[in-house]
């Protein structure tokens, strides 16, 4: 656009230039030359009148002079060449005093020639004014047509330049139009060098370097939820997470499975709508809407489920969610988590409590019961010595059973308050233990007629153990395979190496333990009834059993099949 002003101011100012130069010109040369010519003429008249003559002639040869200085059209010098020597020819007959019709003869040829002067003058000023006429004419024909090819460049570089810099801005904004969808890919093609150009490669660079943020940004993202999810998904406890609307945002497995329904029919809905098809998590939000929810929830009673043909309990938990919000800068509620936690152990644990302590009451009640009894008998002076001595050996068995039944008590409580089992590892013969501990049962075994059979290796090495707490586990094993045995059955004691264990087994051809209670029985206050309705000690024995064998670095279980009686093994490390 300069470039084409400064052609177009240049040719209009050349074009005016030439046409101030020619009529400078017209009027130096031919104008001029009429004025002298009109005054040529003005002396001749003057030259007609005897008195002005002298004067006349003074004028005419003074302007014929400035006239030879402006010679400019072709012919004009002959006639002035021609004037000048007809003026000397009057000069001459004015000088002879000549007679006046020669004088004014010779005055009308000079006055034909002045004319024709005039006129050739003229003739070339008419020509000259069509010519130049003529080069305004063209001249503004030029001008305008260049004026109209002007407009059409400054048209086109109007719609063209704009377009060439919008364009990239186009394809820019297109690419920052995918970037802003997430989609790094539509890079800018850098088809210059120039600023645009420049922008194009940074703009490329920072694309490439989005991805690759976006890239791992997206990976821990994704390693992060899938680590969360993993952790919401496994918990054991139902998890159902409402957001400020009540809408569901999550709901684990676990809940699912409590509300009998798939994740794509929570997931999203409003939880009040699912609410009511579905009784449970009706009764999961009252709580939400109560006036003092906490204490609400708080007295709640547990939720009773049935599961696999056993009722679940379930306690509820509800906990507001509080974030804070960036752009207002202040907290916000942002939705709830719902919880139910399986309280079923902590019930059947308070339910064994309940039978322990009932089964206590009954086993401290009883031997406490005869004990008097046997008191006030001894109290007869009147007794026979022989009945004193059965009363006694009864009172002493009955306090040996109190002893015991005590001493399991004080074993739990001290490894329930953390204190730990004391032990004094040394190498023990094994033997030995089993003999101590089969002398002591003695009296129980000839009671119900059961035969024991004893599979002792004479190379048997030594265990790594405590003595006490071994014999007592050994001890409790045999108490409860005569406890189970039917009469006049064989009870077997063996030992043997596995690898860099003493395995020791009892086993008793009692009723057998199904599959299902092979762990139960290990816990606390467990009571497993056989066919005759035994609910057998306390419930604590295998379970501080298995205290003691797993303190000492060894293992027990048990292996059993109802109707197959039962084998009892407990390992411990070779010394």
């Amino acid at each position: 656009m300069l470039l084409l002003l400064v052609a177009l101011g240049g040719y209009a100012f050349y074009t005016v230039q030439r046409l101030d130069r020619s009529a400078r010109a017209v009027l130096q040369a031919n104008f001029y030359t009429v004025q002298l010519g009109q005054q040529m003429l003005r002396a001749l008249d003057q030259m007609e009148r005897p008195p002005s003559v002298a004067t006349g002639l003074r004028v005419f040869r003074q302007n014929l002079t400035r006239e030879a200085g402006n010679i400019t059209e072709p012919g004009e010098k002959e006639l002035v060449d021609s004037l000048a020597q007809n003026l000397a020819d009057y000069q001459q007959l004015y000088d002879d005093s000549a007679a006046a019709a020669q004088r004014l003869s010779e005055l009308a040829q000079l006055r034909r020639q002045t004319h024709r002067m005039v006129q050739l003058n003229m003739d070339a000023l008419v020509a000259k004014r069509d010519f130049a006429n003529r080069t305004a004419e063209q001249t503004g024909r030029y001008l305008l047509a260049f004026i109209a090819f002007s407009i059409i460049v400054a048209s086109f570089l109007v719609l063209s330049v704009p377009e060439a810099v919008v364009t990239p801005l186009r394809k820019l904004f297109v690419s920052i139009e995918h970037a802003t969808n997430q989609d790094f890919t539509a890079t800018i093609p850098v088809e210059s060098r120039d600023e645009f150009g420049r922008v194009a490669r940074a703009f490329n660079r920072m694309l490439v370097q989005l991805n690759d943020y976006r890239s791992s940004t997206l990976a821990q993202l994704v390693t992060e939820r899938n680590r969360a999810s993993s952790i919401v998904n496994t918990l054991d406890e139902g998890l159902l997470l409402l957001d400020q609307n009540r809408d569901v945002l999550l709901a684990n497995p676990v809940v699912c499975q409590l509300l009998n329904l798939p994740a794509e029919q929570l997931v999203g809905r409003p939880a009040a709508e699912v609410a009511q098809k579905n009784d449970l998590l009706r009764e999961l939000l009252k709580p939400l809407d109560a006036p003092r929810r906490d204490a609400v929830v708080a007295d709640a009673p547990l939720l009773t489920i049935a599961q696999n043909g056993e009722e679940a309990y379930y306690r509820l938990a509800v906990q507001d969610l509080i974030s804070f919000n960036d752009a207002l800068d202040q907290m916000e509620f942002v939705g709830q988590i719902i919880t139910l936690r399986n309280v079923s152990d902590f019930k059947r644990l308070d339910l064994m409590k309940s039978n322990f302590l009932a089964t206590v009451s009954h086993e401290l009640k009883t031997p406490l019961s005869s004990m008097n009894i046997n008191l006030k008998l001894l109290q007869d002076d009147r007794l026979p010595a022989g009945e004193r001595q059965r009363i006694t050996a009864s009172i002493r068995q009955e306090t040996q059973r109190l002893q015991r039944m005590v001493g399991e008590l004080l074993d739990v409580s001290r490894l329930d308050s953390g204190a730990g089992i004391q032990l004094d590892l040394r190498p023990t013969q094994m033997r030995d233990v089993v003999q101590y501990a089969t002398d002591t049962v003695q009296a129980q075994l000839a009671d119900k007629h059961i035969r024991l059979d004893l599979q002792l290796p004479p190379n048997l090495p030594a265990a790594r153990a405590d003595v006490e707490k071994t014999t007592w586990v050994l001890i409790n094993l045999l108490a409860n395979a005569i406890r189970y045995s039917p009469v006049d059955e064989t009870l077997t004691v063996s030992a043997e190496v596995v690898g860099k264990w003493l395995q020791v087994s009892v086993k008793d051809n009692g009723p057998g333990i199904a599959a299902e209670h092979h762990e139960r029985i290990f816990q606390r206050f467990a009571q497993i009834p056989d066919k005759a309705g035994y609910r057998g000690g306390s419930g604590l024995g295998l379970s501080i059993a298995r205290e003691f064998i797993t303190t000492q670095g060894g293992r027990l279980w048990v292996e059993s099949e109802l109707g197959s009686g039962s084998t009892f093994r407990f390992t411990l490390p070779v010394s």
